[in-house]
Protein backbone atom coordinates (compact mmCIF):
# COMPACT_ATOMS: atom_id res chain seq x y z
CA UNK A 1 0.00 0.00 0.00
CA UNK A 2 1.64 2.96 -1.23
CA UNK A 3 0.43 5.59 1.28
CA UNK A 4 1.50 3.61 4.19
CA UNK A 5 4.76 2.75 2.67
CA UNK A 6 5.39 6.83 1.67
CA UNK A 7 4.57 7.21 5.52
CA UNK A 8 6.79 4.89 6.65
CA UNK A 9 9.63 6.75 4.40
CA UNK A 10 8.51 9.94 5.51
CA UNK A 11 7.78 10.09 9.42
CA UNK A 12 9.06 6.20 10.63
CA UNK A 13 12.51 6.26 12.68
CA UNK A 14 14.39 2.77 12.30
CA UNK A 15 15.43 2.80 15.90
CA UNK A 16 17.74 -0.32 15.04
CA UNK A 17 17.90 -3.67 13.11
CA UNK A 18 14.77 -5.10 14.28
CA UNK A 19 12.77 -1.75 15.94
CA UNK A 20 10.74 0.78 13.69
CA UNK A 21 9.52 3.75 15.69
CA UNK A 22 6.05 4.93 13.61
CA UNK A 23 4.56 6.66 16.62
CA UNK A 24 3.50 10.04 14.80
CA UNK A 25 0.78 8.32 12.79
CA UNK A 26 0.05 4.88 13.90
CA UNK A 27 0.90 4.18 18.19
CA UNK A 28 0.81 6.75 19.87
CA UNK A 29 -0.62 9.81 17.46
CA UNK A 30 -2.79 8.18 15.04
CA UNK A 31 -3.25 9.70 11.11
CA UNK A 32 -7.10 8.56 11.28
CA UNK A 33 -7.55 9.33 7.31
CA UNK A 34 -4.71 6.79 6.77
CA UNK A 35 -6.36 4.50 9.36
CA UNK A 36 -9.63 4.73 7.02
CA UNK A 37 -7.87 3.56 3.78
CA UNK A 38 -6.25 0.81 5.22
CA UNK A 39 -9.48 -0.18 7.51
CA UNK A 40 -11.33 -0.04 3.40
CA UNK A 41 -8.05 -2.39 1.75
CA UNK A 42 -8.53 -4.78 4.31
CA UNK A 43 -12.16 -5.45 3.97
CA UNK A 44 -12.08 -5.28 0.86
CA UNK A 45 -9.09 -7.70 0.43
CA UNK A 46 -11.02 -10.11 3.46
CA UNK A 47 -14.85 -8.78 1.69
CA UNK A 48 -15.65 -12.23 -0.03
CA UNK A 49 -14.21 -14.78 3.58
CA UNK A 50 -17.88 -14.01 5.79
CA UNK A 51 -15.79 -12.58 8.42
CA UNK A 52 -18.44 -11.70 11.19
CA UNK A 53 -16.06 -10.32 13.86
CA UNK A 54 -12.64 -8.25 13.71
CA UNK A 55 -10.39 -9.09 16.54
CA UNK A 56 -6.99 -7.42 17.13
CA UNK A 57 -5.05 -6.71 20.52
CA UNK A 58 -4.50 -3.37 22.60
CA UNK A 59 -3.59 -0.84 21.76
CA UNK A 60 -1.83 -0.19 18.33
CA UNK A 61 -4.35 -2.28 16.18
CA UNK A 62 -7.41 -0.44 17.68
CA UNK A 63 -6.82 1.81 15.28
CA UNK A 64 -6.79 0.16 12.10
CA UNK A 65 -9.07 -2.68 13.26
CA UNK A 66 -12.12 -0.28 13.98
CA UNK A 67 -12.24 1.09 10.23
CA UNK A 68 -11.54 -2.33 8.89
CA UNK A 69 -15.06 -3.30 11.57
CA UNK A 70 -17.01 -0.24 9.94
CA UNK A 71 -16.26 -1.16 6.22
CA UNK A 72 -17.17 -4.69 7.19
CA UNK A 73 -19.92 -3.69 9.35
CA UNK A 74 -19.47 -6.01 11.69
CA UNK A 75 -18.29 -5.82 15.43
CA UNK A 76 -14.55 -5.21 16.74
CA UNK A 77 -13.11 -6.68 19.71
CA UNK A 78 -9.49 -6.30 21.15
CA UNK A 79 -7.90 -8.47 23.31
CA UNK A 80 -7.31 -6.69 26.75
CA UNK A 81 -3.48 -7.22 28.20
CA UNK A 82 -4.06 -5.98 31.44
CA UNK A 83 -6.72 -7.50 34.38
CA UNK A 84 -9.95 -5.46 34.77
CA UNK A 85 -12.57 -5.43 37.59
CA UNK A 86 -15.07 -5.84 34.88
CA UNK A 87 -13.25 -8.38 32.49
CA UNK A 88 -12.79 -11.04 34.90
CA UNK A 89 -15.07 -14.43 34.19
CA UNK A 90 -15.44 -16.49 31.01
CA UNK A 91 -12.26 -15.21 29.57
CA UNK A 92 -10.47 -17.08 26.84
CA UNK A 93 -6.87 -16.51 27.21
CA UNK A 94 -3.38 -16.51 25.52
CA UNK A 95 -0.16 -15.91 27.14
CA UNK A 96 1.94 -13.18 24.39
CA UNK A 97 5.39 -11.71 24.82
CA UNK A 98 6.40 -8.57 23.19
CA UNK A 99 9.82 -8.10 22.34
CA UNK A 100 9.50 -3.89 21.91
CA UNK A 101 8.42 -3.86 25.57
CA UNK A 102 10.43 -6.57 26.70
CA UNK A 103 7.52 -8.33 28.36
CA UNK A 104 4.88 -10.93 28.68
CA UNK A 105 1.24 -10.19 28.55
CA UNK A 106 -1.95 -12.56 29.40
CA UNK A 107 -4.49 -11.28 26.33
CA UNK A 108 -7.90 -12.16 27.41
CA UNK A 109 -11.40 -11.48 25.54
CA UNK A 110 -14.40 -12.31 27.34
CA UNK A 111 -16.15 -16.22 25.60
CA UNK A 112 -19.67 -14.20 25.68
CA UNK A 113 -17.70 -12.24 22.17
CA UNK A 114 -16.91 -14.89 20.09
CA UNK A 115 -18.20 -18.28 18.95
CA UNK A 116 -18.05 -20.84 16.89
CA UNK A 117 -20.19 -19.20 14.06
CA UNK A 118 -17.84 -16.32 13.93
CA UNK A 119 -14.93 -15.86 10.94
CA UNK A 120 -12.75 -13.63 12.31
CA UNK A 121 -10.68 -11.86 10.89
CA UNK A 122 -7.32 -10.82 12.76
CA UNK A 123 -5.75 -7.35 12.56
CA UNK A 124 -2.50 -5.85 14.30
CA UNK A 125 0.63 -3.03 13.34
CA UNK A 126 3.07 -5.18 13.21
CA UNK A 127 3.99 -8.80 12.17
CA UNK A 128 7.76 -9.67 13.49
CA UNK A 129 8.25 -13.43 15.31
CA UNK A 130 4.59 -14.02 15.47
CA UNK A 131 3.96 -13.76 19.35
CA UNK A 132 0.84 -11.65 18.93
CA UNK A 133 -0.66 -13.09 15.88
CA UNK A 134 -0.29 -16.52 17.48
CA UNK A 135 -1.82 -15.70 20.84
CA UNK A 136 -4.72 -13.92 18.89
CA UNK A 137 -5.41 -17.37 17.17
CA UNK A 138 -4.69 -19.49 20.13
CA UNK A 139 -7.97 -16.89 21.85
CA UNK A 140 -9.63 -17.72 18.15
CA UNK A 141 -9.11 -21.59 18.85
CA UNK A 142 -10.18 -21.80 22.32
CA UNK A 143 -13.47 -20.11 21.08
CA UNK A 144 -14.04 -22.44 18.29
CA UNK A 145 -14.47 -19.95 16.11
CA UNK A 146 -12.58 -19.70 12.16
CA UNK A 147 -9.91 -17.42 11.34
CA UNK A 148 -10.88 -16.20 8.15
CA UNK A 149 -7.24 -14.84 7.85
CA UNK A 150 -4.59 -11.84 9.14
CA UNK A 151 -4.30 -8.14 7.89
CA UNK A 152 -1.16 -7.00 9.03
CA UNK A 153 -0.08 -2.64 8.59
CA UNK A 154 3.79 -3.57 8.72
CA UNK A 155 5.42 -7.10 8.22
CA UNK A 156 9.41 -7.79 9.36
CA UNK A 157 9.72 -10.30 6.24
CA UNK A 158 13.01 -10.86 8.04
CA UNK A 159 11.85 -12.20 11.06
CA UNK A 160 10.32 -15.57 10.66
CA UNK A 161 6.18 -14.96 12.24
CA UNK A 162 4.91 -14.18 8.70
CA UNK A 163 6.51 -17.32 7.25
CA UNK A 164 5.57 -19.77 9.79
CA UNK A 165 1.80 -18.59 9.96
CA UNK A 166 1.76 -18.69 5.87
CA UNK A 167 3.02 -22.35 6.17
CA UNK A 168 0.40 -23.24 8.80
CA UNK A 169 -2.20 -22.60 6.23
CA UNK A 170 -3.00 -18.95 7.65
CA UNK A 171 -4.22 -16.03 4.86
CA UNK A 172 -1.86 -13.33 5.89
CA UNK A 173 -2.48 -9.85 4.28
CA UNK A 174 0.81 -7.23 4.75
CA UNK A 175 0.74 -3.99 3.32
CA UNK A 176 3.83 -3.24 3.88
CA UNK A 177 6.79 -5.53 3.43
CA UNK A 178 10.33 -4.61 4.55
CA UNK A 179 13.40 -6.75 4.57
CA UNK A 180 15.47 -4.92 6.48
CA UNK A 181 16.19 -2.34 8.73
CA UNK A 182 19.00 -0.48 10.10
CA UNK A 183 19.45 2.83 11.64
CA UNK A 184 18.29 5.50 9.24
CA UNK A 185 17.29 3.10 6.39
CA UNK A 186 14.01 0.80 6.06
CA UNK A 187 14.41 -1.51 2.74
CA UNK A 188 11.12 -2.68 1.61
CA UNK A 189 10.54 -6.36 -0.23
CA UNK A 190 9.70 -4.43 -3.72
CA UNK A 191 12.37 -1.63 -3.20
CA UNK A 192 14.76 -0.22 -1.52
CA UNK A 193 13.57 3.30 0.40
CA UNK A 194 16.19 5.68 1.91
CA UNK A 195 15.69 8.17 4.43
CA UNK A 196 17.50 10.15 7.47
CA UNK A 197 16.55 9.67 10.90
CA UNK A 198 14.95 12.84 12.71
Amino acid sequence: MENLKKKIKQEGIALSDSVLKVDTFLNHQVDPQLMKEIGEVFANRFANLGVTKVVTLESSGIAPAVFTALTLNVPLIFARKKKSLTLNEDLLTADVYSYTKQESNTISISSKFLSEQDHVLLIDDFLANGQAAEGLLEVVTKAGATTAGIGILIEKAFQDGGKRLREKGYRVESLAMISELEAGKVTFTEEEIMYESI
